[in-house]
């Protein structure tokens, strides 16, 4: 009774509440991420935030969001003063997307005590938090990365999921771009289904509930037995269905497709159906 007491309580900390950050403020192993571009964070950010823009691991390249190696990301976050010992709590000033990708490329770097705060900027406001202009730096640390292979696929394991009977590959961009109407998209990889990452939030920006949260899924036939893809133009999307598939419903087989739309694209082209 007693494990099944802690591994409910473990359940439940994906996300951090305005209240309970506030109270966790004092921790000295507390690290909090603003993921948000960089002008954002000039603007106002949560005080004693450190600035992690969630593009700060993408290669330069033709190809817009391909990752660094895991060796160059743990460099990254070492020199921002992150080890994966610490408490993180990762926040953006927009609908948490950009949260949710450091938080996913962090538990995928072997990070254990990652959470997200609820709501972000806007509910640290609502609040009345403490927020400042003044930028913080912290000690340059070690990052120890032990990165979970499984957690992640390439570019033909996405392609065949579309087709499989036990998978679902899922589409977290906007409809628009899903269905080819958008500038930047010409259509979506073969098999895929759209459930845009924002159907996982409630008007304010706060994560639905649980029980909503297993309705959009159900709704849309993704199950637990079944292998789940992940998929938008670069990564940075697919971060709020890893945390609420994985982390909070427990679905045992979530992976995130990084190269996205953007590299199957231009290295699949002819797997790019409207």
């Amino acid at each position: 009774i007693m494990v099944f007491a802690l591994n409910s309580n473990l359940f439940a900390q994906q996300t951090i509440s305005v209240i309970d950050l506030t109270k966790d403020l004092k921790n000295s192993n507390l690290v909090i991420i603003a993921a948000g571009p960089e002008a954002e964070y000039n603007k106002a950010h949560i005080t004693g935030s450190i600035s992690l823009p969630y593009n700060a691991f993408n290669k330069t390249g033709e190809i817009e969001g391909l990752l660094v190696s895991d060796a160059e990301m743990a460099k990254i976050l070492g020199e921002k003063g992150i080890s994966e010992k610490n408490t993180i709590v990762v926040y953006d000033e927009f609908d948490s997307r950009y949260a949710a990708r450091i938080y996913s490329l962090l538990k995928y770097l072997g990070a254990k005590d990652v959470k997200i705060l609820d709501g972000g900027l806007e509910a640290w406001k609502r609040g009345r938090k403490p927020i400042t202009r003044n930028p913080s730096n912290l000690s340059k640390a070690t990052f120890k990365a032990s990165p979970d292979k499984s957690l992640m696929v390439g570019m033909q394991d996405a392609i065949a999921a579309g087709p499989k009977a036990d998978a679902v590959l899922i589409d977290t961009r906007s409809p628009g771009e899903f269905q080819g109407k958008e500038q930047e998209s010409k259509g979506r990889i073969n098999g895929a289904i759209n459930i845009e990452y924002k159907e996982l939030l409630t008007d304010n920006g706060m994560l639905k509930s649980k029980a909503e949260l297993e309705k959009v899924y159900a709704a849309k036939g993704v199950t637990k037995d079944k292998e789940i893809v992940l998929y938008c133009s670069s990564g940075v999307r697919t971060g709020l269905h890893h945390l609420v598939l994985r982390d909070m419903l427990g679905f045992p087989k979530v992976k995130i497709y990084d190269g996205g739309y953007n590299e199957a694209v231009a290295k699949s082209p002819d797997r790019i159906v409207k």
